[in-house]
């Protein structure tokens, strides 16, 4: 069953309707807001539908404040059609109704799936047959970050993320060294595409010892030992996500004795236009400041490197190719300035700032960045499309936006959901008129939606 709700606020015999743009979830009540209703009046609402077929509208009610509308799930085929409800109550007048418009969206993980606490971290890729694949942590006993039992999961859609199949495990560490699970967590993950071989690369890191529940951000030592500091692991997949190989360690390839946490960037990576692989990486220099840059490899994942970083103090970055050899890098900037943007022709020996530094509005979080080639989209045009948190202070109203012009300017937006939440998100093309999004909304932990492109305006 799908359900949405929206909120009534009653002055002496007038209604106001306050329609939500909280997407639809499959599967679970969707509480917004509330109905607030006079004493000894209760007034009897009636509903209907345009957008969706007369038998997708099950039944709604008020329960304890709330007016919840139910969907049928066998009825919502076409999840990148909006749609709309009318509201009436009978006895009162209605303000502002107006039958706004809603977009439906899919639950692909939340609390309490194969009994485990919390699921975060998206990324998100279609491969070369098709198919949406999605990473994330699945973390088993709360919401924290590492140190904890945490492991990276992979859901995968066939149909356009109309529906999702069982999740499967991509990396998990066992109890590696005699120590328990939830002193080897692995997660933060970040995945690939190889447009060359159609292999799936996925990144993660993995902190063995230290203390579960304490954040290993702060705890993790510098060397390159699993007992001193964290390891940065990559898992390949051959056959479209469905198997996954046993994680080969990279930390030696890519970090400086010196650095304390290093590890890729959560989201995804990149295949640039002469097949180089390309991952967003941060680390920790000695004094525990983060910096991002890149690592990249240029024989299928086999050996990377890295050179310098970006911009001090920024961590969680994603990488587009914008030209020819050119990369780039928007980065969570810690000084809370919004997103930090730089540039790079030379494979990260050398950076500079690029014009939109700073002009992207963000409360530090992670968000997504996602080049789409003229000729991978129906606007015809080379786009820019990125997605956060829009709010500048807190973790809601996420919003996808779009740039026509390599990103100096951001003209186009679509506002997916108003709620809090922990806000990542990752971007991915589901076909050449649909960008998908795979992200923490206020309604589930991992959430999927398909937005045509010419609904971001």
């Amino acid at each position: 069953m799908l359900s949405m709700c929206f909120a009534a606020l009653v002055a002496a015999a007038t209604i106001q309707i306050h329609h939500c743009q909280v997407p639809v979830i499959q599967d679970k009540d969707v509480p917004v807001a509330t109905v607030e209703v006079p004493k000894g009046e209760e007034p009897v609402f009636s509903v209907s539908l345009r957008g969706l077929p007369r038998k997708a509208l099950r039944s709604w009610e008020v329960r304890d404040g709330v007016l919840y509308v139910n969907l049928d799930a066998a009825y919502v085929k076409d999840i990148r059609k909006p749609f709309a409800l009318k509201i009436r109550a009978k006895g009162f007048a209605i303000k502002e109704d107006g039958a706004r418009e809603h977009r439906l969206a899919r639950k692909v993980r939340t609390a309490g799936d194969n009994g485990v606490a919390a699921y975060r971290i998206p990324g998100l890729v279609t491969t070369r047959k098709g198919t949406l694949v999605g990473v994330y942590d699945i973390r088993h006993e709360n919401a924290r970050d590492l140190q904890g039992h945490i492991d990276v999961g992979v859901s995968r859609s066939t149909d356009g993320g109309r529906t999702w199949g069982p999740m499967i495990v991509a990396m998990d560490m066992g109890e590696w060294g005699g120590l328990p699970q939830n002193l080897n967590g692995v997660g933060d993950p970040c995945i690939l595409v190889d447009e060359v071989t159609g292999d799936l690369l996925v990144f993660a890191a993995w902190t063995h010892g230290g203390q579960a529940g304490k954040a290993a951000w702060w705890t993790a030592g510098s060397g390159f030992e699993p007992a001193t500091t964290p390891q940065l692991m990559m898992a390949r997949s051959t056959d479209d996500g469905v198997t996954w190989s046993a994680p080969m360690n990279l930390t030696r390839q890519v970090k400086q004795e010196a650095w304390n946490f290093t590890f890729q960037g959560s989201g995804r990576g990149i295949t640039m236009d002469d097949g180089t692989l390309v991952v967003p990486f941060q680390h920790q220099e000695p004094d525990r400041t983060p910096a991002a840059g890149i690592m990249y490899s240029t024989d299928r994942g086999l050996t990377w490197q890295v050179h310098e970083y970006a911009k001090i103090n920024t961590t969680e970055s994603q990488v587009a190719e914008i030209a020819p050899g050119e990369l780039m890098l928007n980065m969570r900037d810690n000084r809370g300035t919004g997103r930090a943007v730089y540039v790079t022709k030379d494979m990260g020996r050398t950076w500079t700032p690029h014009v939109s530094d700073g002009q992207l509005v963000e409360p530090v979080c992670m968000a997504s960045l996602l080049k789409v080639r003229a000729s991978e989209n129906a606007l015809h045009r080379d786009i820019l499309l990125f997605s956060n948190p829009s709010d500048p202070e807190e973790r809601r109203n996420i919003t996808i936006r779009m740039s026509l012009d390599g990103g100096k300017t951001w003209t186009r937006k679509c506002l997916l959901d108003e709620g809090d939440g922990w806000g990542y998100s990752c971007l991915t093309m589901v076909d050449k008129d649909t960008v998908g999004i795979l992200y923490e909304s206020s309604q589930a932990h991992l959430t999927f939606q398909a937005i045509p492109l010419k609904d971001i305006r």
